[in-house]
């Protein structure tokens, strides 16, 4: 077994779990005992993630904290486990809003207590374990892991119809996810014939062989990933699932739905999906394009359907729509600003619709309905909470000074670069967006109180400010002082950018902005793989498509034989 540094990755996935083992043993009627111990290992799997805060080596190619160990090895499966800057950033938030979450569910779950905190606890283990994942059998083990407690925590703790959401979002994510099974498959035994070397799930070994294959099985397996991570984000049109399962879901579930599960999709897109665009710039451009114009559709659609809606809760997951799309469509521009500003707006995303999450979930608390007609003036006996939603809604819809302003400026700009026309699009779902979470604010908190119902409500408590507070510092530190998330994301994103746009920092462009290609990475010893049916061989034929002096994750990627190039001034 191979473990550099500590185990550090290992004590924050299995946190959450181990508080699941012990609420088994806790007898079922204790229902405060439940609340205490499932709140406990919530703030327990934060507490024990901060560290990566201090450790986490900014600057430093490749992947950090690298745990390995033989799992399977008659398949070349391994407890593989690792993370770059933009897999610490999403772990960092799955810790943050865990604990809020679970925090949030103190008064609400009244009912099967027990079930409820343990399938909780066993969802952040699984969400953890997608991005912490190095090994593609591994990966796909907590993909699924992921699916179940969802399911429940929906069908069980959901409103009146909880059960057609719950089967909903679980068949449209299992068909996405036996897509992705059977392009990992393919991957696998195609990686094996084109190098020769050992079975592995090795995620770096089989995306290197990518650019081995042919035009037509580079296609198949974009395509094959490409559904499963699509359904997840979600893109139009595959986004029909999201808006069931966030009206039914709790308020917990609501919150780490949008704050996390949606970022698993944007996260393959990352991971995976780019790695495995065609070498051919012709199909490149063709996969690029159509992605695109999906974005954008999904911004301006998800916008417009939010105009339409009479439930707060749904109008603020047709708002994730709209949202996800600008992170698809920074990704998608193949560019360092388009990535980087992705990676921040997937954090914002989180931060901000998870606190609108919250606030209307403090309202159904007092009011059992989220009906907006049923609103109005709720300023006046609501003052703090009045405060704290306007903040939440300012930082959604992307004014200066709040975080969601930093992600949405970086795409534009990312996505200028390589077509203005995409981005005057994308920037009518931003005024839109202003419409839209501004007429919500203007029909619930301000006016006359005119149902006597909301008269008298109670203002946030100490638990639920305790909620709250925190992602509104983080939406002022994010909006303010923006860099550290960009010294984080400065390494990761440019070797992206080298791996699928090679020629990106020789252009025009690049030098403009004065972006230098990534810095080469020190050779890392893996741990070994065991072939199946055949002598186990060295992997020579990986070693020699290598690129010298390339980073740990573009070392075992040949550079694409072409690249995809548009500038500004040929598209307009």
């Amino acid at each position: 077994m191979q473990v550099n540094q500590s185990h550090i990755l290992s004590w924050i996935l299995f946190t959450p779990l181990l508080g699941a083992i012990v609420l088994l043993l806790v007898p079922r009627e204790r229902d405060n005992m439940h609340r205490v111990i499932g709140n406990a290992f919530g703030i327990l799997g934060f507490l024990v993630s901060l560290p990566l805060i201090w450790r986490f080596p900014i600057g430093s190619p490749g992947y950090q904290f690298r745990e390995n160990a033989d799992w399977i090895p008659s398949i070349g499966a391994h407890y593989s486990l690792g993370i770059d800057g933009i897999s610490f950033l999403l772990v960092m938030l799955t810790t943050i809003l865990g604990a809020i979450s679970i925090l949030s569910s103190w008064s609400a779950i009244r009912t099967r207590t027990k079930e409820y905190y343990i399938l909780f606890l066993l969802l952040q283990t699984g969400m953890l374990g997608v991005f912490m994942a190095l090994d593609f059998f591994l990966f796909y083990l907590f993909w699924e892991v992921m699916l179940v407690p969802m399911y429940f925590l929906i069908g069980v703790w959901g409103s009146d119809r909880r059960l057609y959401a719950a089967i909903k979002f679980f068949l449209y994510t299992l068909a996405g996810s036996v897509l992705m099974l059977l392009a990992i498959l393919a991957l696998y035994y195609r990686a094996h014939e084109v190098s020769g070397a050992a079975y592995t799930f090795d995620i770096p070994t089989l995306l290197g062989t990518v650019p081995q294959f042919s035009t037509a099985l580079q296609r198949i397996l974009f395509w094959g990933f490409f559904f499963a991570f699509a359904i997840k984000v979600p893109m139009f049109p595959f986004h029909t699932w999201l808006p069931d399962a966030h009206t039914e879901a709790p308020t917990a579930g609501s919150v780490i739905l949008a704050g996390v599960l949606l970022k698993m999709g944007t996260y393959g897109f990352i991971r995976f999906s780019l790695p495995l665009l065609p070498t051919d710039a012709v199909a490149r451009q063709h996969i690029v394009t159509i992605l695109m114009v999906l974005s954008i559709v999904g911004i301006v659609y998800g916008a417009l359907v939010c105009m339409m809606q009479k439930d707060m809760k749904k109008l603020i997951a047709y708002s994730s729509v709209s949202h996800l799309g600008f992170c698809t469509l920074g990704i998608f521009a193949l560019n360092p600003h388009g990535l980087s500003g992705s990676v921040i707006q997937q954090i914002n995303h989180g931060i901000s619709t998870g606190a609108l999450f919250l606030i209307i979930g403090v309202l159904y608390e007092r009011r059992h309905t989220r009906l907006i007609s049923e609103f109005g003036g709720l300023s006046t006996p609501m003052p703090n909470f009045a405060a704290i939603y306007m903040i939440a809604t300012l930082s959604s819809l992307g004014l200066p000074l709040l975080n969601g302003f930093i992600g949405e400026f970086t795409i534009l700009s990312g996505v200028f670069q390589v077509n203005l026309r995409w981005a005057a699009w994308a920037v009518i779902g931003i005024v839109l967006g202003a419409a839209y979470l501004l007429w919500l604010y203007q029909r619930v908190m301000f006016g006359p109180v005119t149902n006597p119902a909301n008269e008298h409500l109670p203002d946030l408590n100490a638990r639920e400010f305790a909620t709250l507070i925190p992602l509104v510092l983080l939406a002022f530190w994010i909006g303010i002082y923006p860099k550290p998330l960009f010294q984080v994301l400065d390494v990761p994103v440019r070797q992206i950018v080298e791996q699928v746009n090679p020629n990106y920092y020789n252009s025009a462009t690049a030098q403009r902005y004065g972006e230098k290609a990534p810095v080469a990475a020190p050779p890392t010893v893996e741990a070994p793989t065991v072939a199946t049916g055949a002598p186990a061989r060295r992997a020579s034929a990986v070693k020699k498509a290598e690129k010298p002096g390339a980073s740990v994750p573009i070392a075992m990627i040949a550079a694409p034989a072409a690249h995809l190039t548009a500038t500004a001034a040929e598209n307009r």
